[in-house]
């Protein structure tokens, strides 16, 4: 099991390996430490099925649970990533979307098993934090954005 004292436990129907290794090979500091199958039969599988899935993204531990269909991920869990530029912002939104993913606003998207993620550069959380007028133009640059475009940032912030 884990040995974190406190680990994120994402809940997938069936493809917690899956997701797990798609998030292994696209962020940098992530990798399957773990597979392990089930026991026994339980509600939602088969004794041999994977069960659970130890995982780490961008250095923060994971546990993907096989639980069935009973509940599904929503906006109200995302992974926020913090991109230093246009080149790895577009890197990681092209990797969840091309993967089946979906686009939504403000640089938050799905990938394909529904679990939320934000792409976020850096000049766009530091304009933000900025305040004033800064933040005003920045956020108002930002709303109507599906992929974050930093060169529209960087001219807001400058206004």
């Amino acid at each position: 099991m884990p040995k974190h004292k406190n680990i994120i436990c994402l809940w997938f129907d069936k493809d917690a390996e899956a997701a797990a290794r798609f998030y292994a090979e696209t962020f940098p500091d992530s990798h399957v430490s773990a597979v392990h199958r089930a026991p026994g039969d339980y509600p939602s599988g088969k004794a041999g099925d994977v069960l659970t899935v130890e995982f780490t993204v961008c250095g923060i531990p994971c546990l993907g649970l096989n639980g069935g269909p009973a509940f599904t991920h929503s906006e109200a869990f995302s992974f926020q990533i913090a991109t230093d530029d246009q080149a790895e912002t577009d890197r990681y939104w092209n990797a969840i979307i091309g993967n089946g993913g979906q686009e939504s606003h403000c640089g938050w998207c799905k990938d394909k098993w529904g679990l939320s993620w934000q792409i976020t550069p850096r000049v766009l959380t530091d304009a933000m934090a900025e305040g004033g007028d800064v933040a005003k133009r920045v956020f108002a640059a930002m709303m109507p954005m599906h992929k974050i475009d930093v060169a529209a940032i960087e001219a807001a912030r400058r206004g």
